[in-house]
């Protein structure tokens, strides 16, 4: 009974993250059949509509929202939006959380922290992750009493949140990790074993 407990619970491993991902890309493909293709049935003529219209479109339209977050102008609309949602007191922490935790994961992200280490406080002796994201320091608002100083986030584990200490260089040791690696490895508590970024 103890081996089959243990065969059951490696399938579960095996199973749960992908059936977690697909039902995850399933509801997103549902919802923007449901709601864009409900759209499009609306202002398309009478059987031009065809199934997956719905779903293509989401996807055009996340590619373009995406295209024109690099234009000066837009970037002001979407700031305009953004600090609306951080006036509305449950909407702001939602909102906050969920575009930090996806912030994780963006590309200007894996640019911004490029740099994995491990962090050694003075005086400890245990170790954390961390993400290089500053180490130039010319036009901040204040000055920095720390040794060639460096920025460094810390993100919490199983959480949406972290900090940022300014240490100075010889408190870091470099690791030979991708972004994606190092935060998947934060992200679950060190739990991943898996290697690929």
């Amino acid at each position: 009974m103890n081996a089959l407990g243990k065969l059951f619970l490696k399938g579960l491993a095996v199973v749960i993250p992908v059936a977690l991902t697909l039902a995850i890309l399933w509801w997103l493909a549902k919802g923007a059949e449901e709601f864009l293709g409900g759209l499009l049935t609306r202002f398309l003529p009478e059987g031009w509509y065809v199934p997956g219209m719905g779903l293509v479109s989401g996807i055009a339209l996340t590619l373009l929202i995406g295209l024109l977050s690099h234009i000066l102008v837009f970037q002001r609309i979407f700031a305009w939006g953004e600090e609306f949602l951080h006036r509305l007191p449950l909407v702001k922490s939602i909102y906050s959380a969920i575009k930090d935790f996806i912030g994780y994961f963006s590309p200007d992200s894996g640019q911004a922290m490029r740099k994995v280490v491990l962090v050694r406080l003075p005086g400890q002796a245990f170790e954390q992750i961390g993400f290089v994201t500053r180490e130039d320091f010319d036009n901040l608002p204040f000055d920095l009493t720390v040794d060639d100083p460096v920025a460094v986030y810390l993100p919490m584990s199983y959480q949406i949140g972290g900090y940022t200490l300014f240490l100075p260089r010889s408190a870091l040791t470099p690791v030979d990790l991708s972004f994606e690696e190092g935060m998947r490895l934060v992200l679950t508590a060190s739990v991943s074993r898996d290697k690929r970024g």
